[in-house]
């Protein structure tokens, strides 16, 4: 065994957090097949928390990341963990072994506590702790598209993690603190230049490594991830653009790429966040009070391009059948009625990477335009079954948080019946994107999205009973975030959002009912 303690690779990454836990990632450094282990500990201020240090597993299997879960915290405290790694030298690599058998032949993890607290500053965390009552008020910040930059542009994909980083560490007076940032797709660019040209696109583990490693290891981001609960959820990039399941099937090396693209996801960004639901990507979790659910609309997206009316086009996979199999659609509508139930009107908080409205203009020409769309007009079904839950389960103050389409708006969904009559049900979406991207000629542009459903031919039939229209205002294609500040007991909730400097570009206030 290695005597030295090593700073991490990368991270660490403050993972899913409650109000008594909280997720630390890191990843080791590579070290031909020898074993390695993560060392951390637990401080409040500059005090550590006797028995609050610990190894864990740096899997090969998971690119030699792993989570260490601190629990038993105490609520609305700020801690700091420590990191480090060690290389455990072995005779047979391929011998398996159960962790306890690994940490039992290690000294206590107590006995690295000196050489944890002489690492660098980067290898430490800090984070605070949620409420354990439901509160009245939350801020978070979050956001999509992390563009890598090619070479000297590198630091311009940077720059907006630096900014966020400041509504933290160095808020305004006065100005509300973010308690948790989402990262809602496209962390990665996996095909960092088209993939029709064939050359920057990555498809072994090596390539993905470096995708990870450049985006997560660069200054800003590193600094941001460390001292901010975060939640990702994968969108195109993290695999190929605008990748669908049916691409498994096309070709071996179709496979094999989601292979690596997936081994790369799990490894860095879904074992830190909540598994709610076995081994599936989506999840959810809830932050002062506040329902949150995570959407995995990638992987398991359906499209028939044959299918000239889109009956067969599953965003979330294929919906269930009856009460004993359910599909990720089921279970989101499932929640969300549970939340009615245990939460009532207070807003509920569905995270998708593809923008629920508004939608691009030329899906208004017809079907065959709508099958051609990344987004959630060319899957109707799936937004029906979701939106006929709503509205039949009077769900109310549903607000969708999206990326992906390079362009940040707010948007106000109606519902009115076969006579016109206009439901008391409140719901929005609210998009925010991107935080690098530097082709706004290429895309993005706010006048290729509808902003008004009812004057652009875009409303959406829900049923023979329904009707959903929408209003969608304050585009900006500039490189960008948005802080979003709930006050319950106002009923209201202030989107803001800002350009890479930190600089406000527009507000919305979404009056909640």
């Amino acid at each position: 065994m290695s005597s030295a303690l090593r700073s991490p690779a990368l991270g660490p990454i403050v993972g899913h957090t409650t109000s008594t836990s909280a997720n630390i990632w890191i990843r080791g450094s590579d070290i031909d097949d020898n074993r390695t282990i993560g060392v951390a500990a637990l401080f409040l201020g500059n005090t550590y928390q006797k028995g609050q240090s610990k190894y864990f597993r740096l899997q090969r299997e998971y690119d030699r990341t792993g989570v260490v879960i601190f629990e038993g915290l105490y609520a609305n405290t700020t801690y700091v963990v420590k990191t480090g790694t060690l290389i455990l030298e072995t005779l047979n690599p391929d011998e398996v072994l159960e962790d306890d058998e690994v940490f039992n032949q290690l000294p206590p993890a107590e006995g690295w506590l000196k050489q944890l607290e002489g690492l660098p500053e980067e290898a430490s965390a800090q984070f605070s702790t949620f409420s354990s009552a439901i509160e009245n008020e939350i801020s978070f910040v979050f956001g999509s598209c992390r563009y890598p930059g090619l070479l000297w542009l590198k630091k311009k994909a940077d720059k907006i993690f630096g900014s966020i980083l400041q509504r933290i560490v160095n808020p305004k007076a006065g100005d509300e603190v973010p308690k948790l940032f989402l990262m809602v797709g496209d962390q990665i660019y996996a095909d960092t230049l088209p993939k029709d040209l064939g050359i920057s696109v990555a498809d072994t583990e090596a390539e993905f490594r470096e995708r990870y490693s450049s985006a997560f290891g660069a200054p800003n981001t590193r600094a941001l991830l460390s001292k901010i609960p975060t939640y990702m959820i994968l969108d195109d990039h993290e695999i190929e653009d605008n990748w669908v399941m049916g691409r498994l099937h096309t070709s071996p090396e179709k496979r094999f790429l989601f292979n690596m693209a997936i081994k790369s996801y799990l490894s860095y960004q879904w074992i830190h966040s909540p598994r709610n639901f076995g081994n599936s990507l989506y999840y959810n979790f809830e932050s002062e009070g506040f329902p949150f659910f995570v959407l995995d609309g990638r992987t398991q997206r359906i499209r028939d391009d044959n299918d000239d009316d889109l009956t067969d086009n599953h965003l979330l996979g294929r919906p269930g059948k009856g009460t004993k199999y359910k599909g990720q659609i089921d279970i989101i509508c499932d929640w969300l009625i549970e939340q009615q139930k245990s939460q009532a009107d207070r807003p509920k908080f569905i995270v998708s990477a593809s923008v629920f409205v508004p939608n691009e203009v030329t899906t208004t020409k017809g079907n065959l335009q709508k099958s051609k769309d990344d987004s959630w007009a060319a899957f109707p079904n799936t937004r029906k079954q979701l939106l006929l839950c709503i509205i039949e389960n009077k769900i109310q103050n549903v607000v969708f948080l999206s990326g992906d389409i390079h362009c940040s708006n707010v948007a106000e969904m109606e519902f009115f019946d076969t006579q016109g009559v206009k439901s008391n049900i409140s719901a929005f979406s609210i998009t925010s994107s991107a935080f690098y991207w530097p082709y706004p000629f290429a895309d993005g542009n706010p006048l290729d999205y509808v902003h008004d459903s009812d004057t652009e031919n875009d409303n959406f039939d829900i049923s023979f009973d329904w009707k959903m229209k929408y209003k969608a205002w304050n585009f900006q294609q500039n490189d960008n975030f948005s802080q979003v500040d709930i006050d319950w007991n106002l009923k209201k909730l202030l989107v803001r959002t800002f350009d890479s400097d930190g600089k406000a570009l527009d507000e919305s206030v979404l009056i909640l009912k």
